[in-house]
């Protein structure tokens, strides 16, 4: 079987022939800059590529051949036509990471630096207006810069927030078209295509950090507050969005077609590390009825599978994020509060495709031994992949510089429990 061949089977909950794996497909399912140096420098004897970003939020890189086929990977990535500073990945230039790595960044990568030595970013590149983000020098890494103006609750208008989301470009419908393609006709890999302005009130996009400048709530505290204090203007934003993002799916369906197997469609995170943020009332009330209307739309047009990205302790969420029309379910953070393993394979199994779960970010993966990495790793594949509807990856990104040996580890394990012998 293909990769491809792979990657359906196990979206159609069937077992596929072995293990599939991804690493890089998607923003959140990805590995940092620093990291990935070191690991194609340990994997790939003679490497010396530099590692170019494929998306400078969190300054992820691109996993790029000959490691997809040395790691005997499944998925290949369709990133958003643009970046979260709303400039495309085009025109490379030389940037040094704060420990020294030198990699790759977009031509429209333009920074600054602050009296403290961080590198401050600007939307769309432009030096003429205030950053949107920074990254310190300790970090590998950008947060966001909250540009908040005060809120006058008298003159909030819906335009404001909603004006983030448009109908597609003619250029963004055929940078998906011939990207998709092409990866379709030119390779066997499963495509995973994130499709934009689908997510309702992901907290990564509510401060903007592509617009030059914010109106209304942009600040994360201030807007977690709005579900509440504002609900009526939130829904009414909400409304709007969905309203063009359902015109959206029909334009990107008829130039993405049959190329995709999956698309990523919404980022916003419901939990923390003990519990859930928000009553499942308000979910139910205020973020359902949209994600299930792009759910529906998507399946009655297609048969992509439906993937949403929703860290924390989400456990009784679960049954509601099916119910809206979810197939995947990322990255399934199994050290948070009710995140069992074996509980959340033997109840939701059936219905959800687990993609992540693999390896512990937290702990494991930058603080443990290369032996306790191989051993969560099997037992996590052991869990999640009997009876097919499983996609090896690690909870969450590989953001930090740590021990590539631990790296080595985690695919050590994914290709014993594959059958395939690692020569790293």
């Amino acid at each position: 079987m293909t990769p491809r061949e792979q990657l359906i089977k196990t979206l159609s909950h069937e077992m596929p022939n072995r293990l599939c794996v991804d690493m890089g497909a998607g923003g959140q399912t990805g590995i940092g800059a620093t990291a990935l140096h070191y690991f194609n420098q340990a994997s790939l004897p003679g490497y010396k590529e530099k590692v170019m970003i494929i998306e400078p939020y969190h300054m992820l890189g691109e996993v790029e051949e000959p490691l997809p086929k040395k790691l005997h990977l499944d998925v290949v990535g369709v990133p958003g036509s643009a970046t979260l500073f709303e400039f495309r990945n085009e025109n490379w230039k030389p940037f040094t990471m704060p420990d020294g790595t030198e990699i790759l960044v977009s031509g429209n990568f333009n920074y600054t630096n602050d009296e403290n030595g961080a590198f401050l970013i600007y939307p769309e590149g432009d030096l003429s207006v205030l950053p949107s983000a920074k990254m310190l020098e300790s970090r590998f890494f950008f947060d966001a810069i909250m540009r908040q103006e005060p809120i006058d609750d008298e003159r909030l208008k819906l335009q404001d927030n909603a004006d983030d989301f448009g109908i597609s470009s003619e250029k963004d419908l055929k940078y998906y078209a011939q990207t998709t393609r092409k990866l379709y006709e030119e390779t066997d890999y499963g495509i995973y295509i994130t499709i934009q302005g689908m997510a309702f009130g992901d907290i990564a996009l509510v401060p903007a950090t592509w617009r030059k400048q914010t109106k209304r709530i942009r600040d994360i505290q201030q807007w977690y507050m709005s579900l509440i204090m504002r609900a009526d203007y939130i829904y009414q934003v909400f409304e709007k969005q969905c309203e063009i993002a359902l015109k959206n799916v029909e334009l990107l369906v008829k130039v993405i077609g049959h190329h995709a197997q999956v698309v990523f469609v919404s980022g916003t995170d419901f939990g923390t590390q003990n519990s859930l943020f928000l009553d499942p009332e308000t979910y139910r009330s205020l973020f359902k009825p949209f994600q299930n209307a792009i759910n529906t739309k998507i399946h009655e047009l297609t048969d992509w599978k439906i993937f949403i990205h929703n860290c924390g302790a989400i456990y009784d969420l679960i049954p509601d994020l099916i119910e809206a029309g979810f197939d995947v379910l990322n990255p399934i953070q199994v050290s948070t509060t009710g995140m069992d393993a074996k509980r959340l394979k033997a109840e939701f199994g059936k219905d959800l495709v687990f993609w992540g779960g693999g390896l512990d970010m937290q702990k494991t993966l930058p603080f443990g031994t290369p032996e306790e990495v191989y051993r969560e790793v099997r037992e996590r594949i052991d869990i999640f992949s009997e009876g097919g509807g499983y996609v090896f990856n690690s909870i969450h990104n590989i953001l930090i510089n740590l021990q590539v040996e631990n790296i080595l580890a985690m695919f050590r394990g994914v290709n014993d429990a594959r059958g395939i012998k690692s020569d790293f």
